[in-house]
């Protein structure tokens, strides 16, 4: 597929620039010290969604890639998508979804680190074949070089994009109103700026739609699809909470869009990077559709376990941390019959079968 046509103008490069600065400061203006120290209150959530991010999410996005038989510069862009860290916009689903909003937060803030380590070892791992049909193609074409991954650039873009997130939290340690109003305009401005970005896209780009083969789109779709599905079922594969639950799999779907376009506009040059910059767009439009879509079956389906945890947490805050709130026999659904309880103590105890009273 040929790009005769320019897919970001300046103006648009320069309102996707401020687009990543907001939403990387507005995250560190959500975070503060204690968000760090979650980490390590949720040792095994961490775990399962580093494992779901850092180990999933690459494999599906490489099998899915030769299953489709994309062109290499789309499937590097995919695989490139399945080894980002999660984003801001995850914590937000997460909260309308009924999911535990702090493991969100810890699981974002550990991938947002460890991708500076994982995702230039993911992309060593998961594109050389696509690397060398590149340079096979350029050689034939004439040219005396090989294609490479810039690692090096990619490190260096993820750096680049950290440094609004610390600033963010030396505001947030300086003045919590100030990071509120930060945090709240962030994801506002970020959002005007996406709606813009797709908007103009379809307006400028109709063409394009249409002539991306489908396998594309399936590409597109699916990536953010298959990390819902075995996010969610890993989580309860490894029997934790609904909560937690619901949290991985929209975390290990919703990649961190944004700082896919700082890598690629940073790293990648032309032709390359046209085509994989056509990929990343295709997934930011549709990972917020297919997310809303899971976001409100998953607020669905958790009502009354979002219930229980919001009653033990107010029994904690009421009555101290050692309180056990207990629940009648049969009052709690299968699927939490035996869950700990999600408030501050994990200790908890909701349901106790000697007990008919609620308290």
């Amino acid at each position: 597929m040929e790009f005769d046509t320019q897919l970001l103008f300046p103006i648009d490069q320069i309102l996707l620039a401020v687009m990543i600065f907001l939403i990387m400061f507005g995250m560190g203006a959500s975070l503060t010290v204690n968000d760090f120290k979650t980490v390590a209150r949720y040792p095994r959530g961490i775990l399962i969604g580093f494992l779901s991010q850092f180990g999933l999410m690459p494999a599906f996005a490489f099998f899915l890639a030769l299953y489709l038989e994309l062109p290499p510069a789309y499937a590097i862009a995919l695989i490139l998508i399945g080894c980002l860290p999660g984003g801001t916009t995850s914590n937000m689903f997460a909260y309308f979804a009924r999911g535990s909003v702090a493991l969100s937060i810890a699981m974002t803030t550990a991938s947002t680190l460890l991708a500076l380590i994982m995702m230039p070892v993911l992309l060593e791992l998961y594109t050389a074949g696509f690397t060398e049909q590149i340079s096979s193609e350029m050689r034939a074409a004439g040219a005396d070089t090989d294609f490479v991954i810039p690692t090096g650039n990619i490190v260096s873009s993820l750096a680049l994009v950290l440094v609004p997130v610390a600033l963010g939290m030396v505001l947030r340690a300086r003045s919590r109103e100030w990071a509120k109003t930060a945090e709240d305009t962030a994801g506002f401005m970020a959002i005007i700026v996406i709606l813009y970005l797709i908007a103009t896209a379809f307006i400028r780009h109709t063409g394009l739609f249409l002539q991306t083969p489908k396998e594309i789109y399936i590409a597109a779709i699916c990536v953010g699809l298959l990390g819902f599905l075995f996010g969610y079922w890993m989580s309860r594969l490894f029997r934790l909470s609904p909560l937690f639950q619901r949290a991985i799999s929209l975390e290990t779907g919703i990649q961190n869009g944004p700082v896919a376009f700082a890598i690629i506009l940073l790293s990648f040059h032309e032709p390359i990077q046209s085509q994989m910059l056509w990929l990343a767009i295709l997934y930011s439009t549709f990972i917020v559709m297919t997310s809303s879509f899971v976001t409100l079956y998953y607020r669905k389906i958790g009502k009354f376990d979002w219930e229980v945890f919001k009653n033990t947490t107010i029994h904690n805050r009421l009555f101290g941390e050692k309180y056990i709130s207990r629940y009648p026999k049969g009052f709690l659904p299968p699927r939490i019959k035996n869950d700990p309880s999600q408030g501050s103590n994990p200790h908890q105890i909701r349901e106790q079968p000697d007990k008919s009273e609620h308290s």
